[in-house]
């Protein structure tokens, strides 16, 4: 890490709140990244999260920071981002929408709180249904939109890649495709853009030489789709990807980075104006930005108009 960023990171308080999996399994992987100087954790249930906050503390003598709870919304003052996972988790069954009414209205609660007390800082969601949520906080808040984020199809762009990965037998890391729209069941792989090694993946499959079938594409989509009900329905929760994006997501903004990342941005896609759904977004201390829009082929414009529509209809029913 350059000088400059060690020492900004000094200053970097990052708060948490929700001490579920998700949010405890973020806070662990933030400490071990050596990003920020202070974690605080806020939770409903104080005594679990003073039990995880001594736990990682004791893991804090090889990271160097200081993790602790927060008594009140109040701990929020300072922070260069507050996360919120907090919010009742998916089960074996459900899609991500069907938590939306009871997750809504615990965000009417917090967010004003968060807000409040932190009215310069960065709301990143991963609460589900995490589009429908960040188009709430950011009318909770009365944020600017760029500072109001939510984690959206980064989990999904990560496991896409990682599909195709092994199906072309090369790092994740060197497969460039991303899936956009809502982090749910009408998202959308772009396809006309996948690329390895700068080559569309046709090309790349060509002078490889091996074939290229689009049915296993599409297999590769699918299983990236049904990944987190495959998860769920085995071990009860998601936690550990889903952490790890998170403190992506947190890397550029902490470091002024201007990394591009799928990220969910209340914005108008494919003409329907209002909506959080998620797009390649450059990412630094300021938010999130869309600055270059995606060059879409027709049947991927209308696609991602009918996962707009979809998340809008949903967010007309909480209004």
């Amino acid at each position: 890490m350059p000088a400059s960023s060690a020492a900004n990171v000094r200053s970097i308080k990052i708060v948490i709140v929700g001490a579920g999996s998700v949010g405890v399994t973020t806070a662990y992987a933030l400490l071990l990244s050596g990003l920020a100087a202070e974690i605080v954790l806020i939770d409903i249930d104080k005594n679990r999260a003073l039990g995880e906050a001594i736990d990682m503390s004791h893991a804090a003598h090889y990271a160097q920071a200081r993790v602790r709870v927060g008594d009140s919304y109040d701990d929020c003052a300072g922070a260069t981002a507050v996360i919120v996972t907090a919010g009742v988790n998916q089960k074996p069954g459900q899609t991500r929408m069907d938590l939306v009414k009871t997750n809504y209205g615990l965000f009417k609660s917090i967010i004003p709180q968060i807000a409040a007390a932190a009215p310069d800082t960065i709301l990143i969601i991963a609460t589900n249904p995490v589009d429908v949520l960040t188009h709430a906080a950011l009318k909770l808040s009365g944020f600017p939109v760029e500072r109001v984020i939510g984690s959206g199809t980064a989990m999904d762009t990560t496991r896409f890649r990682h599909e195709l990965g092994k199906q072309f037998g090369v790092n994740p890391r060197n497969v460039h495709a991303v899936i956009i729209g809502e982090h749910g069941d009408s998202q959308l792989p772009v396809w006309s853009l996948a690329s390895i090694a700068g080559m569309r993946l046709r090309d790349y499959a060509a002078q490889k030489g091996i074939p290229y079938d689009q049915e296993v594409m599409d297999g590769c989509s699918q299983r990236t789709k049904d990944a987190a009900y495959e998860i769920i329905q085995r071990k009860g929760k998601t936690n550990y990807g889903v952490a790890s994006v998170l403190v992506s997501i947190l890397e550029p903004i902490i470091t002024d980075g201007d990394a591009l990342v799928t990220v969910s941005r209340v914005g108008t896609y494919a003409g329907v104006d209002d909506v959080a759904l998620s797009m390649p977004c450059k990412l630094n201390r300021a938010g999130a930005h869309q600055d270059v829009p995606l060059l879409l082929d027709e049947k991927e414009k209308e696609l991602l108009k009918q996962s707009a529509e979809s998340i809008k209809e949903v967010l007309r029913a909480c209004e």
